[in-house]
């Protein structure tokens, strides 16, 4: 029997419901990305943290968070290569209110389980909550 998955932490949802292709004729082909793995690629590519950073910060391992990065890209490479739209779904992602910004680092992060007021990344007590004004 397969261990149950983990909810991957998410900080907030894509901003976009989908991408379309422009000039191209339409297509029935769609690429569905789920709002994890855009998390993952925000993480690596956008905020620029290494593997081991992103993973603490959305409460998975980090050969899961690998995982879950290479997915990302191999459907935005699908989608670029052959045309398709992009569409954003749930997946398997938990929207947490509780969020934190530490002012030394810039990381976004959830409360730990040990529940230390302490960043994960850099170790500094200089945190404050993010207002989710949703």
């Amino acid at each position: 029997m397969p261990r149950r998955r983990r909810l991957r932490k998410v900080v907030a949802p894509p901003g976009f419901k989908g991408y379309k292709p422009y000039g191209h004729k339409e297509n029935n082909r769609m690429v569905e990305l789920n709002y994890e793995e855009y998390e993952a690629i925000k993480l690596a590519d956008y905020d620029i943290l290494n593997h081991e950073e992103a993973s603490k910060l959305m409460g998975i391992s980090r050969a899961t968070f690998a995982r879950i990065y290479e997915s990302a890209r191999r459907k935005i490479a699908k989608a670029l290569v052959e045309s398709s739209e992009i569409k954003t779904v749930f997946g398997n992602a938990h929207l947490d209110n509780d969020w934190f910004l530490c002012t030394s680092c810039h990381a976004r992060f959830n409360q730990p389980e040990s529940n230390t007021n302490a960043c994960p990344i850099c170790k500094t007590n200089n945190i404050e909550p993010i207002i989710n004004n949703d």
